[in-house]
């Protein structure tokens, strides 16, 4: 299904994870096109932030919310690997399959919890995912957990809603904790260079201790 650019309110308005997986599914066809037409540069930006804060550092990586596979193909270009991949959308899951860049795809809800043992992976990505219907802020504990010290986490959060969504209480808790650091805070940016002059986000990178 091919969507108007100018309307993505079903996609943001999302409460939960079953409209977000109907959704997800029925747009996964079309999804890199009408993303890429608009200019989404989030997959580039998270996959160039994570080379920056990883460096050369070996170990599985995990995208989350990996969708048709945009941040994965970034990534394994750029050496790291091997990638596991979770979404909540087994449409997004077969379009990211088809891309070969994957070892691993699991179907998953990352609010309710990732099916991961604690500390696997090297690092995680996840970008274009945070929001009530499919990726809670509650995420970052459960991505935070399967992240093992030393490792580090991108992702990014809208400008507008971060803190009514309960992003600033999760991440301070996981801070005051002694979880994780916050090692970066990006500028705001626009994600879509042609479209959406007034969503502004920032990208964020946590290390974990």
């Amino acid at each position: 299904m091919t969507r108007d650019p100018e309307d993505l309110s079903d996609v943001y308005g999302a409460k939960t994870p079953e409209q977000s997986r109907a959704i997800y599914n029925d747009w996964a066809l079309s999804y890199d096109a009408d993303n890429l037409a608009r200019g989404f540069r989030l997959p580039s930006l998270g996959a160039a932030m994570f080379a920056r804060f990883m460096g050369t550092a070996e170990g599985p990586v995990l995208d989350a919310a990996c969708g048709t596979g945009l941040v994965g193909e970034s990534l394994r270009i750029l050496g790291y690997g091997p990638i596991t991949g979770c979404d909540l959308s087994p449409g997004m899951l077969a379009a990211a399959q088809a891309t070969g860049q994957y070892a691993d795809l699991v179907e998953a809800e990352m609010g309710s919890g990732l099916p991961f043992a604690d500390d696997r992976f090297a690092g995680f990505i996840c970008v274009g995912a945070f929001g009530p219907g499919h990726a809670p802020a509650e995420s970052l504990i459960h991505l935070a957990r399967v992240t093992r010290p030393g490792g580090i986490g991108v992702f990014n959060l809208l400008e507008a809603t971060w803190k009514a969504q309960g992003f600033q209480s999760v991440l301070e808790s996981l801070v005051d904790s002694g979880q994780i650091h916050i090692a970066q805070r990006s500028e705001p940016f626009l994600p879509f260079l042609l479209a959406e002059p007034d969503l502004w986000s920032r990208l964020y990178v946590i290390r974990r201790l």
